[in-house]
């Protein structure tokens, strides 16, 4: 079997040199080069054409986020792994946000190196716990944000539009029941799709279930 071959960059010698001698003792991984800053790791990797990128953020001349950018976009077929001392929501977004497909924390390196190697070859992805629960946190806030946002834009005949349309009605049993004119519900309609990015009824239907406005 191929070994996975791997690029390390970090800038402390120190910290190369335990990451090489602890890779250099798995048969299924082969360190090919390393490198000591953002710059000369982006022209490794253009060069070389590994299959892992190990990046430190905390990097001279140029950032391990700003490199994992310029790798990926020259060697897209790489994977970027960052090995980082940062912890915080903000660095773990960074990273994620230029594309890198897995965040270890540098305190865990020893024993969770090897293996994210091999998962985020094999997988393409692989995160501490930490870095996933920013992650999935993140997520939910934005998730959540933007479903409220949109549906505070609804005035409240919209709602009611809403639900009496993911119910099944036609705009000529909406309008009998709420005492308006066929064209009015079709305005209404069209309005509320435009403010929640609906575009057909199917789609009306399924955020009224996730919105738990109604249930099937």
């Amino acid at each position: 079997m191929d070994k996975i071959r791997v690029l390390l960059a970090d800038d402390h010698a120190v910290v190369r040199d335990g990451l090489r001698a602890l890779l250099d003792g798995d048969d299924g991984i082969q360190v090919i080069d390393v490198a000591v800053d953002g710059l000369e790791t982006v022209r490794k990797a253009r060069d070389l054409k590994p299959d892992v990128v190990v990046m430190d953020v905390g990097m001279p001349r140029l950032n391990g986020v700003e490199a994992t950018r310029r790798v990926l976009k020259d060697c897209p077929e790489c994977r970027v792994l960052i090995l980082s001392q940062h912890e915080d929501a903000e660095h773990v977004l960074e990273a994620a946000s230029v594309g890198a497909s897995g965040y270890l924390f540098k305190r865990d390196a020893g024993a969770d190196l090897a293996e994210g190697i091999r998962a985020i070859h094999k997988w393409g992805a692989i995160l501490h716990p930490g870095a996933a629960r920013i992650l999935l946190d993140a997520y939910r806030d934005c998730e959540c944000a933007q479903r409220v946002d949109s549906y505070e834009r609804l005035t409240d005949r919209e709602r009611e539009v809403l639900i009496l349309v993911a119910e099944g009605y036609t705009n000529m049993q909406i309008s009998e029941m709420l005492h308006v004119s066929p064209k009015t519900v079709d305005g209404h309609r069209t309005s509320l799709m435009s403010k929640l990015d609906l575009h057909d009824r199917t789609e009306v239907v399924k955020y009224a279930v996730r919105r738990q406005l109604i249930e099937l």
